[in-house]
């Protein structure tokens, strides 16, 4: 089944270059040219995956993003025309799984596009063959095949990649893991951020685990670990 992608992008030459390369890629491609028609399209042709440019008319990448997350875990990239990590980091925050700074290689975002899909087929199927076990660490419990995670017997909803690094600390507890290694096991080796991308994604998983025995500890110089707090007796 081929792949939709919807490009959101005010340039009318952004739209028609990535448009030539995803058909040439195989994807089939639709286009809004503002963030008010992007929401209109993405719910209407219910996309694979979203391009979304940061400065649009009507409502910016960033609005877009946030109501794209109120309803769906759909890979979004987005498509900035400053370097600045403020932006980025704003953007992952936002929900973006992924950033792209302009100009760019048109290649280097079907590249992107790629590696998305593959990771979102990946989690489909993790399932499919094997049904993998919970994982259960004090009274936090994360299951791989309903992709649902249980704080103290109360369901907390996580991003896709905030899941998938969750997975990562829970079948390695007190392991401390760098970011390189985490970025690896959870966004690929396609993957071209950079190491603040596990900084913001950790900031927002412990933020929503905090009622959690478990915690994820700074390892300075290293990275992260996930380390059990059993109960007080």
């Amino acid at each position: 089944m081929t792949a939709k992608i919807l490009v959101a992008d005010d340039e009318a030459n952004i739209i028609k270059l990535l448009r030539l390369y995803l058909r040439e890629a195989g994807y089939e491609v639709v286009a809004a040219r503002d963030g008010r028609e992007a929401l209109e399209r993405f719910r209407a042709e219910a996309p694979d995956l979203v391009v979304l440019d940061l400065m649009m008319p009507h409502l910016n990448g960033f609005d877009v993003c946030t109501e794209i997350r109120k309803d769906s875990d759909v890979p979004v990239i987005m498509l900035t025309a400053r370097s600045d990590d403020v932006d980025k980091i704003v953007g992952l925050e936002m929900g973006a799984d992924d950033y792209i700074t302009k100009p760019f290689n048109p290649r280097e975002v079907v590249a992107r596009v790629k590696a998305n899909l593959r990771r979102r087929d990946w989690d489909k199927a993790a399932g499919d063959d094997g049904e993998p076990q919970a994982i259960t660490i004090e009274d936090l419990t994360l299951d791989p095949s309903a992709r649902n995670v249980i704080v103290a017997g109360e369901h907390v909803r996580l991003r896709q990649r905030e899941f998938d690094l969750l997975e990562a600390f829970m079948r390695h507890p007190n392991v401390a893991m760098d970011r390189e290694r985490l970025l690896s096991m959870v966004w690929g080796e396609d993957f071209y951020g950079d190491a603040r991308t596990i900084d913001v994604h950790v900031a927002w998983l412990r933020e929503k685990l905090k009622a959690a025995r478990p915690k994820i500890e700074t390892v300075w110089g290293v990275g992260y670990k996930l380390v059990p707090q059993p109960a007080k007796s």
